[in-house]
């Protein structure tokens, strides 16, 4: 459980409390949860409207499909992404906007259209991005990926310890990110559940969550409609919202803080909940 000394949060000039919400709003044709529902330029921005309306305190904008797929160069992901930060920016002042991108060069044109976090789910794979964070001050995502290279699938990827193997590596990249100058506040370290790892590995991550809080460093979990959900419920991914929300309510009560979802308003319920047992 978060405790009222839990380590500063602060993006976008305000502090992020105690459960955050991270909406997903993908310019992809290819996402693997809405199948490009959000790929459009108004339909994302609608979609970005309605999570802030439903109660998102982050946006988090992606121009790139996680998994394999038709290659994405940096100019169409610029083209995807850079005039939607810029809108939702001019829109909606007071929210905080993360892209998902693990490519400096993005990170640099995204940063000065008004992104406030580059969230690198890729764990690293581009060194200058957190020198990018630190140059435009804003915040960066910590991840942990087990090496693979952006867009890869793992084959049999084992651990002696997977979460020692994470907490080792998004520590790490956090200092490096501090060194270089990135605020302290504005660091996350996520275990990137899925991402190089099985289902046994995110349900391990996920029981032993609190060790990742108990480093200091805030922590965000993208849990929402995976793939180790799907197959420990034996769901398919448009059926996986309950067992999404159970995990979430689990990461809660272990510290996260930070909560990236495809269901904003299901979210906001569920953690209030939490909130409401554990004061």
């Amino acid at each position: 459980m978060t405790s009222p000394d839990a380590a500063p949060l602060r993006l976008n000039g305000r502090d992020i409390g105690r459960h955050a919400i991270m909406a997903v709003v993908n310019r992809t044709p290819d996402s693997f949860f809405d199948k490009g529902a959000t790929y459009g330029f108004e339909a994302a921005l609608d979609a970005v409207d309605r999570a802030v309306a439903e109660g998102a305190d982050i946006i988090d904008i992606g121009g790139v499909k996680a998994g394999p797929g038709a290659d994405v160069g940096v100019a169409e992901e610029l083209r995807r992404v850079v005039d939607l930060v810029a809108a939702v920016r001019d829109r909606h002042p007071g929210v905080v906007i993360s892209v998902d991108t693990w490519r400096a060069e993005v990170g640099a044109a995204v940063a000065e259209a008004g992104a406030d976090l580059l969230n690198d789910t890729w764990g690293g794979p581009d060194p200058a991005l957190a020198e990018v964070a630190a140059a435009h001050g804003v915040g960066l995502v910590c991840a942990h990926a087990g090496g693979l290279d952006p867009r890869t699938r793992p084959h049999r990827t084992g651990y002696d310890d997977v979460v020692a193997d994470v907490v080792g590596h998004v520590t790490a990249e956090a200092e490096r990110a501090l060194a270089l100058g990135v605020a302290r506040e504005a660091i996350l370290i996520d275990p990137a559940h899925d991402f190089g790892k099985n289902t046994r590995h995110s349900l391990e991550i996920t029981r032993r969550l609190g060790e990742l809080t108990a480093t200091g460093w805030p922590v965000l979990v993208a849990v929402s409609n995976k793939d180790f959900i799907g197959e420990t419920l034996g769901r398919p991914v448009d059926k996986r919202g309950v067992g999404t929300m159970a995990v979430l309510g689990v990461s809660a009560l272990l510290g996260a803080r930070v909560f990236r979802v495809h269901d904003v308003a299901a979210a906001r319920r569920a953690l209030d909940a939490v909130a409401a047992v554990a004061q």
